[in-house]
């Protein structure tokens, strides 16, 4: 399953909404030792993959439909970019703890030392709502995250900050819980559409509805106000590092901090992979602007909620009259609906990143935004999954230029998941397609224009998925990657093996995916070479408590 493990999702629970979890899973050994060199990475590499699955032919679903590969296709492949790709490594997701202060100092000296040795870039770090402005509005602690920006500092190291608008827990991968801001739940349990609502009229409250963007709903606030307050402080904050340490702030933009609808919401089982995942319309902000839609064409009828034979979060498309192959998706009626509910997020993001640039120009650092790497049912035609979460792209139409387009108006970079994988890894029931869907994203990217990041989805250590990346990160077609961030640093990853891994992958990310293993010596005095390894591990003296 492909979620990105910053995702988080749950439902509304007020009594638990103050209490902050922060496990302590980060505990540990960042060991050197007893590192070997391990496989060479190669861009086939299929070490530690899965089983190959042997797709039935009933379940290809016109995988060839000429038009269908015309849209998504890409041109001949041209020469490869041989640039460096610079590696960040995201930080723990509990990396200031909930009384605002720096967690676990000590280990994350040593785990950014370790990490200066093995030639990353930098690190990412969540700065997250519910905990910098959780004592009211407009009152902000920035003081664990200036603790943690003089410590990359120090070691040399580059930072990535994402304005993390949403709540963290309840989703895979989430170690943590951190919900909005108490003062902003406050506002929800008094009108709760400010969140998401689904068909059944269940409440999400990851993140504020963008049916409400403009409307001074917090406390005399529009939601788009306090985000940009937010930021400015932000800025004011750490205008001295910013262009220098702080290289590139991610906004947040929904979910997980990617751009799109909480269509799969993990909590409670409500939705298992691969199930559709159900639209998001029904709070009585975005019901208000259906209507509105529908009657300034004359179709009064179809602004009363969303399709009503979408099915349920873990339905298959063939299981449901709008998604099926000749579902209601391409019938005027969903043309309509479809064309709505992606513009809104759409618009969304723009109003967003328009005030992030306004904000943050002139600042020397980068803005980034992030899509959700949604590839299962991607081989079929309706795409299902992608467009209850907002992304209308489907066997017809493409989905994902409209929002590469939006991005580049306003200079940002466009980061995507999924890069660690291949179609041979997925389930065959899943009609899942993540290297077809990165190809048509490295294509949109490339046609409008932008920079292209990425991220792996799942926590990998394999040689094999590292291989992956390489391969992705190259322009043989379509755009190659300007930036990657591996997703996470936690004690796994300091494992020797994993490490050894991690190693190899980034001096192959510097050569431009060139470099394919480590040498035996260095003249450069790097301290990254086989030799130095042996030595240390012989000794075994090198390692660095996590404590």
């Amino acid at each position: 399953m492909a979620l990105t493990l910053r995702s988080s999702t749950s439902f509304i629970n007020f009594k638990d909404s103050s209490s902050l979890k922060t496990p302590d899973d980060y505990s540990g050994m960042v060991c050197f030792a007893q590192i070997r060199p391990t496989c060479r990475l190669r861009a086939r590499n299929s070490m530690q993959e899965a089983p190959i699955s042997r797709e039935r032919p009933s379940q290809l679903e016109g995988r060839k439909n000429e038009q269908g590969e015309k849209l998504h296709g890409l041109p001949a492949p041209h020469s490869q970019n041989g640039s460096r790709v610079p590696v960040f490594v995201m930080l723990p997701l509990d990396t200031v703890s909930v009384g605002g202060n720096l967690n676990k100092p000590r280990a994350m000296n040593a785990s950014l030392m370790a990490l200066k040795s093995a030639g990353v870039e930098g690190v990412m770090v969540d700065a997250w709502w519910g905990l910098v402005e959780k004592d009211g509005p407009l009152k902000y602690n920035w003081e664990g995250y200036a603790e943690l920006v003089n410590m990359v500092q120090n070691h040399g190291l580059k930072l990535q900050v994402v304005m993390s608008f949403h709540q963290c827990g309840g989703n895979v991968g989430d170690s943590c819980s951190i919900p909005l801001p108490p003062w902003v739940l406050e506002e929800i349990s008094k009108n709760p559409d400010l969140v998401y609502t689904d068909r059944s009229g269940r409440r999400n409250p990851e993140y504020i509805s963008l049916g409400c963007d403009s409307l001074p709903l917090l406390r005399g606030r529009t939601p788009i106000q306090v985000y940009s307050d937010y930021m400015m402080s932000f800025r004011d904050r750490f205008k001295d590092h910013l262009g220098e340490v702080i290289m590139e702030i991610q906004v947040g933009m929904g979910p997980c901090g990617e751009l799109r609808y909480p269509s799969y919401p993990e909590t409670n089982g409500t939705w298992r992979f691969p199930g559709i995942g159900e639209f998001q319309c029904y709070d009585k902000y975005m019901k208000s602007s259906l209507e509105a839609s529908a009657e300034a064409i004359g179709k009064k009828d179809w602004g009363n909620g969303g399709p009503h034979d979408a099915g349920h979060y873990n339905q298959f498309p063939e299981d449901t009259g709008f998604f099926r192959r000749d579902g209601t998706w391409n019938s005027e009626y969903g043309h309509f609906f479809l064309e709505w509910y992606s513009t809104k997020l759409l618009e969304h993001g723009d109003r967003i990143l328009a005030a992030a640039e306004g904000i943050f120009q002139g600042t020397g650092a980068k803005l980034s935004g992030k899509v959700a790497g949604i590839h299962w049912h991607y081989k079929t035609r309706s795409h299902a999954a992608e467009l209850t979460a907002g992304y209308y792209n489907t066997r017809h139409r493409d989905g994902y230029l409209p929002i590469a387009n939006m991005m580049g108006k306003h200079g940002v970079v466009f980061n995507f998941t999924c890069m660690e994988m291949k179609d041979e890894q997925q389930p065959e029931y899943a009609n899942c397609s993540p290297q077809g869907l990165v190809r048509q994203i490295k294509m949109a990217t490339r046609t409008a224009g932008i920079e292209l990041a990425g991220e792996n989805a799942l926590e990998r250590h394999d040689a094999g998925a590292y291989a992956q990346v390489l391969a992705t990160s190259r322009s043989d077609a379509g755009n190659g990657l300007s930036a990657f961030t591996y997703l996470r640093m936690n004690k796994h990853l300091f494992e020797p093996n994993n490490w050894q891994n991690l190693v190899e992958f980034v001096k192959s990310m510097s050569e431009g995916g060139r470099h394919t293993r480590l040498p035996e010596s260095d003249t450069s005095r790097t301290e990254l070479y086989v030799g130095f390894i042996k030595g240390k591990s012989e000794q075994k003296i090198n390692e660095a408590a996590l404590v």
